[in-house]
């Protein structure tokens, strides 16, 4: 079994500043690449930023020069701290990761429980 779990969540004024972190524990062989994605109420779940294995990372258009994902391999942790956030920021975020769980497993998409953000104005 697999787990991520979130943590870093909570209210922030607008202008304000939080940092998400996943780690991503159990039966792990290898982690390609890890993401946090967002959902805000009555929309679709969105791509907030993503970072490969190497270290090469993409950012929506939204969160461009506020938002730096990182991660680190050898905690199996990846992060995302997140400045100058605007109310439209509020969603529930969640962390996914590509994981193989076996030397010869297929990898596979992992979700976290999600962690809620609120940024008042």
């Amino acid at each position: 079994q697999v787990q991520l779990v979130e943590s870093g969540g909570g209210l922030v004024q607008a202008g304000g500043s939080l940092r998400l972190s996943c780690a991503a524990s159990g039966r792990i062989f290898a982690i390609n690449a890890m993401g946090w994605y967002r959902q805000a109420p009555g929309k679709q779940r969105e791509l907030v930023a993503g970072i490969s294995r190497g270290g090469l990372t993409n950012y929506s258009d939204s969160v461009k020069g506020r938002f730096t994902i990182s991660r680190d391999n050898a905690k199996n942790t990846v992060y995302v701290q997140m400045n100058s956030l605007k109310p439209e920021d509020t969603a529930v975020y969640y962390c996914n990761a590509e994981i193989a769980t076996n030397w010869n497993a297929p990898l596979a998409q992992y979700w976290g429980q999600g962690t809620q953000v609120t940024v008042s104005s």
